[in-house]
């Protein structure tokens, strides 16, 4: 089995979801207990029913890990295995929807780390205890989250352990974050704090294309640089209403070869540039009718470029054809808003 085969095969084992079908389009909303419904939606990103309201409750940290503890009111989002998508609704004992940001001290870059699990402890005694999925919101960007049970009013402390990042780190981010970690935040919970944040419905945009903005908090979020922010940009598409941008950096980073170029590709949200990690992609790079590159796209990280999926090729030239191809969609947890983008998502061709 070629390399290409294999990684396409093995993407979507990486986050684990129950199938399901694209056509169940219902949220639950804790404030009301009722599903609301977007009718007619498109295969592309939309504003959804309703903006969840949002509470900062804790950070930590230890190295240059630092991580952002929030919570909203339980709503329901879907997984993903492969193609297929799965809601996953509230369930009768949940208490909120736990959310974790990550990120570097130093460079304020946000880790898109695959694996996250979570204790929550109560005076000492596990109170609920889960794997956070790797999630996409149209306010937050890139989190981990999970709807969680807690015990009552009181002090909770919830102990994360973080995987080691498979991203290869580019730039400040080298050598960094290659081993798993615990994080360790202290808060407190109530269930008038939690009753009391706020529910706002969008009538008059709901379903329409668009995404709300992101939201202001005292932690980084996950962007990718603007296309005219990238160095030596060499071609663009869209693909399941994703956004790509090709480029080859004259900077070449550290693990690529003397003498070869670096081929990437940035793939990002519409509207808020959030990168769309755990894809398989791959290239072919086409000269005068040969493939002079026709293989894999691995994903890296760096301050300046942010997530992206990359390779080492002899060169790139002008009029050179490349072609993206996506062989298995974003393997992350959607929201209200995402779940019918970046599942369909068609070859991509360029010229550079």
């Amino acid at each position: 089995m070629q390399r290409r085969d294999f990684l396409r095969a093995t993407a979507p084992l990486g986050l684990a979801g129950l199938a399901g079908c694209l056509g169940m389009v219902n949220t639950e909303s804790a404030s009301s207990q009722q599903f609301t419904t977007v009718a007619d939606r498109k295969k592309k990103v939309y504003y959804p029913s309703h903006i969840d309201g949002v509470e900062m409750v804790g950070m930590g940290g230890e190295g240059r890990y630092k991580v952002g503890l929030m919570y909203s009111q339980p709503h329901a989002f879907w997984t993903i295995t492969g193609t297929d998508t799965n809601l996953a609704q509230v369930g009768e004992s949940v208490t909120a929807h736990l959310m974790a940001t990550i990120w570097d001290r130093e460079t304020e870059t946000v880790l898109p780390t695959a694996n996250v699990s979570s204790e929550i402890l109560k005076d000492g005694e596990e109170v609920d205890s889960r794997s956070l999925w790797p999630m996409l919101s149209q306010n937050m960007g890139y989190h981990f989250g999970d709807n969680v049970e807690l015990d009552g009013d009181g002090t909770y402390t919830a102990d994360l352990s973080v995987g080691a990042m498979q991203a290869r780190r580019m730039g400040d981010l080298r050598g960094a974050f290659g081993e798993q970690t615990n994080l360790r935040v202290e808060f407190e919970h109530s269930r008038e704090k939690v009753g009391n944040l706020s529910y706002e419905n969008l009538p008059d945009k709901k379903g329409e294309p668009g995404a709300l903005d992101p939201m202001e908090m005292k932690m980084p979020i996950a962007q990718v640089p603007k296309r005219e922010n990238l160095p030596n940009v060499v071609g663009t598409g869209a693909s399941g209403d994703a956004d790509f941008v090709a480029f080859a950096p004259d900077e070449t980073p550290h693990f690529v070869a003397d003498g070869k170029s670096y081929l990437a590709v940035s793939a990002r949200t519409p509207y808020n540039r959030y990168p769309l990690p755990f894809m398989s992609l791959s290239a072919t790079l086409t000269r005068d009718g040969s493939a002079v590159y026709d293989d894999v796209l691995d994903p890296a990280l760096g301050p300046d470029l942010g997530y992206h999926y990359g390779a080492a090729v002899d060169d790139v030239q002008s009029g050179d054809e490349l072609t993206v191809t996506v062989g298995a969609p974003p393997q992350v947890s959607r929201h209200e808003g995402y779940e019918t983008a970046f599942i369909e998502m068609p070859k991509m061709q360029m010229t550079v």
